[in-house]
């Protein structure tokens, strides 16, 4: 296999524009806008098309074509989006963003007229339109928007609901972001005293050197400390916010949007979060062996993903590439060249800077736009498992472009995350493959340590911000000190008492910006359940990769439920996630043993 060239490791955004000031802007803005009032004009004072499935076809063809060229406002929109997330620091490039934002829901505007006519039509004319042949490629499309039909306002008022949205929810949350990005604090680093972002604080938090994690953890206390009055604002207000939309929408809980926007029964999250949270005694169970591994009597709250042992060496970015990329050609040819591509085009955004997003995502916009992937590299191993994560998703991205149109190109939460731990886990158990018994020992921790965070950790994280809504709805406001105390209850719940819950642990939840996306997390734990299901069945009969490409490939084309289903996954049955929970309490005992067994603990 030959090794991956991986001098690029800034995103390369060409493909989309050349420059800040690219004159193409302005002629895409032009056409953009001619198409989508083209496509108003054609069928906006038209009503055939919500009673006859041969017409209908004709204006879902119109629309999918205008949303797969010109939609979400265009190259331009996710250009500056990107443009952000690598220095959210320039305003320049914010005031760019705030003017695509408000030109793309001007458009957006123009066609709304669409979806929610075809959402309110009546449910004779549903059966109608969803038993048509001719409709076939958009039956689901059309499932989906006529589930959301109860939820939807009048034309006029989702114009207005969609205009407030930037400042009643979107600026809080950039203006937090933003702050945290840009703070820096001195600390006492590996070698000599240093000036570090965030970013860098959350990855020396992590350091095999006590002093340093330490001193990162007093730096993090130290900007969530100064930005904690502004954190308290912003919740207050994304979270009422959220209430009136629901109040208006009719929503009957929080995570009810959430559930809808991903396609899945709440009865199907409930089964996951309550099944997770009745076994939170395994992450209890892990802590306690790691505070006995690390020779403490308690893990400090910042300490909890430290890794364990001697992992061999540091992986510089190319190890870390090379590693993940022999992975993907020992399961399918397919993914090792498009991680291939990713890396060599350009597409992976690598190491960290003042200034940049924190943490790490992959982007796709649109059906015609380019992969993008942004990480906060800094050689350790957890960075090659993140790399391999974003790159799963990357994959995903890439089978659902080859595969469905612009309506179905797109992922339900619920299945978002099962390509990311699929392709994670692998790239683990080639480490083990090649590990004695004292590398195997830090690797198990390490897995085990991923497995705690995405399941456990994250529906902790659930029922915090499901109590956080609920308080808040009965409060009216929760200032900081009672945000804080939620917070740290339910972190506790699955920690157990190996982990310290120290009073300056009370403001991480700033950082956490998954909770400003509202219930997104479960969506980690169902993931990973998944795709422990998936690997099995790899493991089992290699040729099972093809049930996964074909998962993979699948989009929005089906719902979750019955995506899965199409594979021999029910994911409504207890049973079914209570087995994967079971794997992870196997490989506990089993680390326990081996720590035994080399006498350490």
């Amino acid at each position: 296999m030959n090794s991956l060239n991986t001098s690029k490791t800034a995103w390369d955004l060409s493909p989309l524009f050349s420059s800040d000031n690219d004159p193409e802007m302005e002629k895409q803005r032009m056409l953009i806008e001619e198409h989508t009032l083209a496509f108003g004009q054609k069928w906006k004072e038209r009503s055939d098309y919500l009673s006859d499935p041969v017409i209908l076809k004709d204006a879902l063809d119109d629309f999918e074509h205008l949303q797969k060229h010109f939609g979400q406002g265009g190259d331009e929109s996710y250009y500056f989006w990107l443009r952000n997330m690598q220095d959210e620091s320039d305003v320049g490039i914010k005031a760019k963003v705030a003017k695509i934002d408000e030109y793309e829901k001007r458009m957006k505007n123009e066609v709304r007229f669409f979806t929610l006519r075809l959402a309110k039509i009546t449910e004779n004319e549903q059966h109608k339109f969803l038993k048509h042949e001719s409709l076939k490629q958009y039956k689901h499309y059309l499932e989906r928007l006529f589930s959301k039909a109860k939820t939807l306002l009048s034309e006029p008022e989702e114009k207005i609901m969609a205009s407030k949205n930037t400042v009643a929810y979107e600026n809080w949350v950039r203006m937090t972001s933003a702050f945290l990005s840009k703070a820096e604090r001195k600390i006492i680093g590996p070698d000599k005293h240093v000036k570090v972002n965030l970013a860098a604080l959350m990855n020396l938090k992590n350091s095999q050197e006590k002093k340093v994690r330490d001193n990162a953890a007093m730096g993090i206390n130290s900007i969530l400390e100064e930005f904690a009055n502004v954190a308290e604002a912003e919740i207050n207000s994304i979270l009422e916010n959220k209430k009136i939309n629901d109040d208006l929408r009719g929503h009957p809980r929080p995570d009810s949007t959430r559930h809808l926007s991903d396609d899945i029964e709440s009865e199907i999250v409930d089964t996951l979060v309550n099944n997770v949270s009745s076994n939170f005694e395994i992450a209890k169970d892990f802590y306690a062996l790691k505070a006995k591994l690390m020779r403490q009597d308690k893990l400090a709250y910042h300490e909890r993903n430290v890794p364990y042992g001697n992992l061999g060496k540091d992986y510089s970015y190319k190890a870390g590439a090379d590693l993940v990329h022999k992975v993907m050609q020992k399961l399918d040819t397919e993914f090792a060249d498009i991680f291939k591509n990713f890396v060599e085009k350009g597409a992976i955004d690598v190491f960290p800077k003042s200034g940049k997003h924190n943490g790490a995502f992959c982007a796709y916009g649109r059906i015609t736009n380019p992969v993008y992937i942004l990480l906060n590299y800094t050689n350790r191993l957890d960075d090659v498992r993140v790399l391999a994560h974003e790159v799963g998703h990357g994959i995903n991205d890439e089978l659902m472009r080859k595969n469905q149109n612009a309506l179905n190109f797109g992922t339900s939460l619920a299945t978002a995350e099962v390509a990311s731990t699929f392709f994670e886990d692998f790239v683990l158990s080639e480490l083990e493959g090649q590990a004695d018994d004292e590398l195997k020992l830090a690797l198990n921790i390490a897995r085990l340590n991923g497995d705690v965070s995405s399941i456990f950790r994250q529906i902790a994280c659930y029922n915090f911000e499901t109590e956080l809504h609920t308080e808040f709805r009965k409060a009216g406001f929760l200032p900081k000190e009672k945000i804080g105390k939620i917070f740290q209850k339910n972190m506790a719940a699955y920690m157990g008492p190996a982990v310290e819950q120290p009073e300056s642990a009370k403001n991480w939840w700033i950082y956490w910006s998954h909770i400003r996306n509202y219930f997104y997390v479960y969506s980690y734990a169902s993931g990973l359940i998944i795709s422990k299901s998936l690997q099995a069945a790899v493991k089992q009969d290699p040729r099972s990769i093809d049930k996964v490409k074909a998962f993979l490939s699948t989009g929005r084309a089906l719902s979750p439920k019955d995506t899965f289903k199409n594979i021999g996954i029910d994911i409504t049955k207890g049973d079914f996630w209570n087995k994967g929970i079971t794997e992870i309490k196997k490989l506990l005992e089993e680390t326990n043993t081996l720590a035994k067994r080399l006498g350490k603990v």
